[in-house]
């Protein structure tokens, strides 16, 4: 029977300061394009230490519980340049500029050609995370929406000619993912969030597209930006029951930093919500009992046995320190919920 309430990062986890200059790194927008000034470690040792940084993510997650691992996103300089640089026809030399969800322009890649996968980007990732757990683990794509909001577009007609081929892209990654030992597979699509309309226009037919034909238990983050850099929350989302028709199984939201109001989780019925309950904006670590509370927001909504708990955003931009204490109190809260509940 399957364990009820059980833990997950969203995908990041603090990645180490000998690996990866962590100022810099907060001192700007997420890259979009290549950022190589940012990681510590010289080129032609850089794969090695970011195993190295990666069997420290899984063990950190190990040793605080949790039930689903991650690999911590230990490779990536953030959730979507790394795939998102890999496919033809973007030229990542001569980058483009977009706008960022905050306003402000950014470079990123810009479209020159067709956008194809020439190759995997992230099996060897989800290889080396199986191999080095006996735990249900998950692996994080960027979303064919979200990277087509993250582009130049120099070549297509449209912007939504332009998403389904990422999204055939993504839909290629995914089934190589799943062969490669992934049990869950999540997309990141925080830009439906921050441009509902145009999601709405041809977000979730490009979701749909990422996801034919695939037969593992997927998922889709959506969310409001990184606390770190995002200062202001919205008290709800502009963009969620739509999620509600998509064949996407799970969905993972925030609730602790905005407060959600989570009466409009039953706006997705049939969907396992992973719920977010670390306020990341916040670096003191919640008490249990807090985390209990948060968790226990979403029960008149959604049956425990569609929830899994989870942070609100990735830990990415936190101190190790303060993200593995969060991550021991999230796993204590979801503990403490689950014997209210009488569940082992």
């Amino acid at each position: 029977m399957p364990k009820l309430l059980p833990t997950s990062l969203v995908g990041s986890y603090a990645q180490p300061e000998w690996l990866i200059d962590r100022a810099k790194l907060a001192a700007r927008f997420p890259p979009r394009v290549r950022a190589r000034e940012l990681w510590r470690v010289a080129p032609e040792w850089l794969a090695e230490a970011q195993d190295d940084a990666t069997l420290i993510a899984i063990r950190d997650q190990e040793r605080a519980g949790l039930d689903i691992v991650t690999d911590g996103e230990m490779r990536r300089e953030s959730y979507s340049n790394r795939f998102a640089t890999a496919l033809e026809g973007v030229d990542v030399d001569n980058p483009g500029t977009a706008l960022d969800r905050s306003g402000h322009p950014n470079p990123v890649p810009r479209v020159t050609g067709k956008v194809r996968r020439k190759h995997p980007v992230e099996v060897r990732d989800v290889q080396f995370l199986r191999a080095n757990t006996d735990r249900s683990v998950k692996m994080t794509v960027p979303g064919p929406f979200t990277m087509s909001q993250q582009a130049q577009n120099d070549f297509y007609e449209n912007e939504a000619e332009m998403a389904m081929d990422y999204a055939a892209a993504v839909n290629a990654e995914i089934r190589d993912l799943f062969a490669a030992g992934a049990d869950i597979v999540q997309i990141d699509e925080p830009y439906m969030q921050a441009r509902p309309e145009k999601a709405r226009q041809y977000g979730l037919a490009a979701l749909e597209r990422a996801l034919d034909g695939v037969t593992g238990a997927t998922a889709v983050h959506i969310c409001f930006g990184y606390a770190a850099i995002i200062h202001v929350r919205p008290t709800g989302y502009s963009f969620l029951p739509e999620l509600a028709g998509s064949p996407v199984q799970q969905v993972s939201i925030e609730t602790a930093q905005s407060k959600l109001d989570c009466s409009v989780l039953e706006t997705l019925p049939g969907k396992t919500i992973i719920l977010g309950v670390l306020d990341l904006s916040d670096k003191a670590v919640e008490a249990p009992e807090t985390v209990a509370a948060r968790i226990r927001r979403a029960l008149p909504h959604v049956p425990a046995e569609r929830l899994v708990v989870a942070p609100d955003c990735g830990l990415k931009y936190l101190p190790r320190e303060i993200a593995f204490a969060k991550m021991k109190a999230m796993v204590d809260g979801a503990a403490i919920v689950r014997k209210e509940l009488g569940a082992s």
